[in-house]
């Protein structure tokens, strides 16, 4: 029955998906102590989806620390309250209750799946989770043990290495720049007294974004909302992080590795969520290298050339920063030939602009997609808690689509003149590349 109730959660539910035509059934609950809530009701099957995040993430971990709240969230389902970490995983699994916690650079997040029947155990152990942590030795040494054995992996992993050194270059200093998973210094140094330091000050009320699909209506949401949150503090006490450009652009730095193919990361200034050319940018990097097997990048670089399995490049948009990042892996003798044609191709679509076709088919794709994202109950909450931290407003859903018909070729260009036409762009190589400039240092 157990394995039954989780194949049950995990089933696809067609109804409650929003549709890119008419309105969505969003409601906004805000609940006595003043939570707000976006609740999806759907009653097709007996079970609740419900996503929350704390606005904050691990661009809070202490300076000296990097590493709090991953080691935070690995330990908040660990034993809580009077339950100790067996107990209280055994009345998770009796139930067939999903909880689980991770952090980002600029949030602190949560997901509970629960079947209607156990939903009041399912909200007792996530308040126990969230209010009164244990900590316990034995289990934060475990979980420790198992952070520094995945950062040991990470040290060996090209992709890891790349994508690390790429942000500590990017943002030197900042927040940003620091790794969300800690290091192997900092992660022994983390104190029990840091991490509920960490609770205190980032996992309050004032900061708390909730998005809900399932069987439940607005006043019973609204009732174990509080009962959860309730008793969480009620302002968040935020060390400011400032808003950040990208440091090190133009140059290239090689991180030497025995390895027959170099991973390429590379990036530079994109453009932040609110910004209002964001959509038109989005349009332009799906055709350039957002789209797959339709994107330039992917035709040039793999298909007219055979340099690489894939290549891509994306836009992202953090709270206080936006970039524009990519990446590609090859071999090691045709590092310059796939970075010339990336750059070139980067190059030419911000001086040309896209065609007329390819802007056509880019917005049909994007639009004909959209509705792909909402075709479970986990990925429609999901998509509502990524609205409100975003700050998109609660009928983002109805007008998203809208907004990338309207999307014309003098949008693209303009977005274009703002994050490609510099052209300057951070490259981190890591293998051993074939390169005419001295190996290992910045050029």
């Amino acid at each position: 029955m157990r394995f039954l109730a989780l194949f049950l959660m995990s089933l696809t539910i067609t109804s409650a998906a929003p549709h890119a035509a008419g309105k969505t059934n969003i409601e906004r609950i805000v609940t006595p102590m003043g939570i707000e809530v976006w609740l999806v009701r759907e009653t097709n099957l007996p079970m609740l989806s419900f996503e929350f995040a704390f606005l904050g993430g691990a661009a809070q971990d202490p300076a000296e620390k990097p590493g709090v709240a991953s080691l935070v969230a690995g330990l908040l389902d660990e034993g809580a309250g009077s339950l100790d970490a067996r107990t209280f995983h055994e009345q998770l699994e009796e139930r067939a209750i999903g909880l689980s916690f991770g952090t980002g650079r600029d949030t602190f997040r949560g997901s509970l799946k629960t079947l209607s029947e156990n939903r009041d155990k399912a909200f007792e152990l996530l308040s126990l989770s969230l209010t009164a942590p244990r900590f316990d030795n034995g289990e934060i040494e475990r979980v420790r043990a198992a952070m520094l054995a995945g950062l040991r992996r990470r040290s060996t992993n090209p992709p890891d290495i790349a994508n690390d050194r790429w942000f500590a270059r990017a943002f030197p200093g900042h927040p940003y720049g620091r790794s969300v998973h800690g290091t192997l210094e900092s992660l022994p140094s983390i104190t029990t007294d840091d991490m509920r330091t960490y609770v205190r000050r980032v996992l309050t009320r004032s900061n708390l974004k909730i998005a809900v699909v399932g069987a439940i209506d607005g006043p019973a949401i609204a009732t174990l909302v509080d009962r959860t949150f309730g008793a969480l503090p009620a302002k968040a006490e935020l060390v400011p992080v400032a808003d950040v450009t990208p440091q090190g652009l133009g140059t290239r730095e090689t991180v030497e590795l025995k390895v027959p193919q170099t991973v390429i990361t590379y990036g530079g200034i994109g453009l932040k969520r609110d910004d209002p050319d964001f959509i038109p940018a989005f349009v332009l990097n799906h055709i350039l290298g957002g789209g797959g097997f339709e994107s330039r990048l992917f035709a040039e670089v793999r298909e007219k050339r055979g340099l690489a399995y894939s290549v891509y490049s994306s836009l992202m948009p953090f709270h206080h920063a936006g970039l524009f990042i990519g990446g590609v892996s090859t071999r090691n003798d045709r590092v310059s030939e796939a970075l010339e044609i990336i750059t070139g191709e980067i190059k030419r679509i911000a001086v040309e602009g896209p065609t007329a076709d390819e802007i056509d088919k880019a917005k049909r794709f994007l639009i004909g997609s959209y509705p792909l994202r909402f075709d479970t109950s986990s990925k429609i909450a999901a998509s509502l808690l990524d609205m409100q931290v975003e700050n998109l407003g609660i009928d983002y859903i109805d007008k998203r689509n809208a907004l990338v018909e309207a999307v014309n070729a003098a949008d693209v260009r303009r977005a274009a003149s703002r994050f490609l036409s510099d052209m300057r762009l951070l490259t981190i190589l890591v293998g051993e590349p074939k390169l005419a400039a001295a190996r290992g240092t910045a050029e």
